[in-house]
């Protein structure tokens, strides 16, 4: 008899250990580095302009971003014949320095863009998908001839150059912090320095890696045709991968993408030492059925594996369950760029939006969705304010633009900022920073958003945009406490308030006359409710309640009467009410 009971209080035991546990994706909160322009943590590893030289001198990490060097005066004096060759040095011992900043400022995720070697700044443009670009690393001219030993197309010959082994040190530390790194996978192009095209451009039709690419022409004097192929959306500097009817990808290049995958995701082995997630560049630009296959193998190695997708409409083809665990939630700051700040959308309106987006996709999305107002590819949230006739994918244009105003946000357009933040960190999902909005910085959209980071000890040039405006206005740049205090204060009620993370939401207001809006957050005995007055005058609000309610931003509480408490909002404010 005892030992029937012994083997039952196994069983449970086990069903016990076994639980499913809550993803780590609810409730994180994600931090987007670019890194060649978060911080640069070694000099003697700075790329020279064209990384045509191992090393170089980087530009002055203070400079007035629109001020052309000496140098660059000599290359032309035309500031956009610079700017995208322009190298600050940023690289990984960099973010390696700056861990303690993030995790100060309590972020749980990091959300790198590519870090593969590359030409560009950008590294969007991969010379290859095995090796950490070598000048993110602390000894490029090695890393470069490890890289020359190597087979390409044999991964057993792939060696770890101290570029990779610097990441997989970066992955350790951050995980000592509880913080995870998830990286960025482009899947669809590479660069035209990536050696099977290379060999392609060569080879022409000779070559072995003819297949990995849509090659329109080969170049051929009988036939007078010259060489031509697909670049992605047009770019000649993107090479197309090759794409397949049934399985999404031509086998070759889709055997590389894999092992890349399983290099990163489960390093000689061992998941616990590779990243945590893959973000998916232009994910809806290659078929479902790559996707799927893909999920499948990155779930064999770590099913814990976040994968999202950068998809800017809505993603509910590809969150079926068996492609991604989420998205870069664009339409989230579309609607919300809408509402408050183009001010095209309506509050019943925006309400009615955003229910039907959390309805597109499963609730474990929802709460995983990550919700961002500007990235790499946006202009920055203070210059949207600032410039707010725009919709929110309209590229600047800056050359053409003479119009668009380059200068920081005034105080009436830091409070329309403050309720966008109060929404975003109140909302359901994952709060999603650019790097730097927190210190205040701004910009236009590419390649203004990618100024290198604003730090507390730096003292930085004013920023003078003569050569973009044609008039000479001088703007103070500097960390901003007021900005950085703002965001924390959020950040440390989202974590401390189980409901913010992981509750249910639901909309309680949406008045078009008085131009408010509330919602709430429900997890277990917890309710925090958000309210915000988007008008320029005073605002009254009755909610339902059977408690009195303080705000968590102030500690003002408010009395029940009858069931209800009557709230009056300032105009352009918010309450953050548990």
């Amino acid at each position: 008899m005892h030992r029937y009971l012994l083997i039952g209080f196994l069983f449970l035991s086990m069903c016990s250990s076994n639980k499913p546990q809550m993803p780590w994706t609810q409730g994180a909160l994600f931090y987007q580095i670019f890194p060649e322009r978060f911080y640069n943590g070694n000099p003697n590893n700075d790329p020279s302009p064209d990384k045509s030289t191992p090393t170089g001198t980087a530009h002055r990490w203070t400079s007035n971003w629109y001020a052309l060097s000496d140098s660059e005066k000599q290359h032309s004096p035309d500031f956009w014949q610079n700017i995208y060759r322009r190298r600050y040095g940023g690289d990984l011992e960099g973010i390696l320095k700056k861990l303690d900043y993030l995790q100060s400022l309590g972020i749980t995720a990091i959300y790198l863009n590519p870090i593969f070697e590359a030409p560009s700044s950008h590294k969007y443009d991969a010379t290859m998908l095995h090796h950490v670009d070598v000048n993110f690393g602390n000894n490029p001219e090695q890393d470069l001839k490890l890289i020359a030993e190597e087979d390409f197309n044999d991964p057993n010959t792939w060696k770890w150059t101290s570029a990779d082994l610097l990441f997989l040190k970066l992955i350790e530390e951050a995980h000592r912090r509880n913080i995870r790194i998830v990286i960025d996978g482009v899947f669809n192009h590479v660069g035209t320095t990536f050696p099977p095209f290379q060999d392609v451009v060569k080879q022409q039709q000779r070559s072995r890696y003819k297949d990995w690419f849509e090659i329109l022409s080969f170049e051929d004097s009988t036939a007078g045709t010259k060489f031509d192929y697909k670049g992605w959306w047009g770019h000649k500097s993107l090479p197309e991968l090759k794409r397949d009817s049934l399985k999404g990808l031509a086998d070759a290049p889709k055997q590389y993408i894999f092992a890349i995958t399983k290099r990163w995701t489960a390093p000689n082995g061992d998941p616990s030492k590779g990243v945590d997630g893959w973000r998916l560049d232009a994910a809806d630009d290659l078929p479902h059925a790559f996707w799927k296959e893909w999920r499948t193998f990155v779930k064999s190695l770590n099913p814990n594996t976040f994968l999202v997708g950068e998809i800017w409409k809505n993603a509910k083809d590809w969150m079926q369950g068996d492609e991604f665990d989420a998205v870069m939630n664009y339409q989230f700051a579309v609607f919300t760029h809408q509402l408050f700040v183009q001010k095209v959308l309506k509050p019943s309106e925006f309400k009615l939006k955003i229910e039907e987006l959390l309805a597109s996709y499963p609730d474990s999305a929802n709460h995983t969705l990550l919700n961002l107002y500007d990235s790499h590819d946006t202009e920055r949230l203070p210059s949207r304010l600032v410039n707010p006739n725009r919709h929110f994918d309209q590229y600047a244009g800056l050359r053409a633009n003479k119009d668009y105003q380059l200068r920081p946000p005034n105080a009436d357009e830091y409070a329309l900022q403050k309720l966008l933040m109060l929404f975003q960190f109140a909302y359901i999902g994952s709060p999603t920073i650019y790097y730097g909005t927190e210190a205040g910085m701004w910009g236009a959209d590419d390649p203004d958003c990618r100024k290198p980071m604003l730090w507390k000890e730096f003292q930085y040039d004013d920023e003078n945009a003569e050569l973009i405006t044609g008039k000479s206005e001088l703007f103070k740049v500097a960390f901003n406490e007021q900005v950085y205090r703002d965001y924390k204060t959020l950040i440390d009620l989202h974590h401390r308030h189980p409901a913010l993370k992981y509750g249910k939401f639901n909309f309680l207001v949406a008045d078009d006359e008085k131009n408010v809006i509330a919602f709430e957050r429900t997890y277990q005995t917890e309710k925090i409710t958000l309210v915000l007055n988007l008008s320029l005058s005073e605002q009254t609000v009755e909610l339902s309640s059977s408690n009195k309610l303080t705000d968590l931003l102030t500690q003002r509480s408010f009395a029940v009467q009858n069931g209800k408490v009557l709230l009056t909002l300032a105009p352009r404010s918010g309450l953050l009410l548990r």
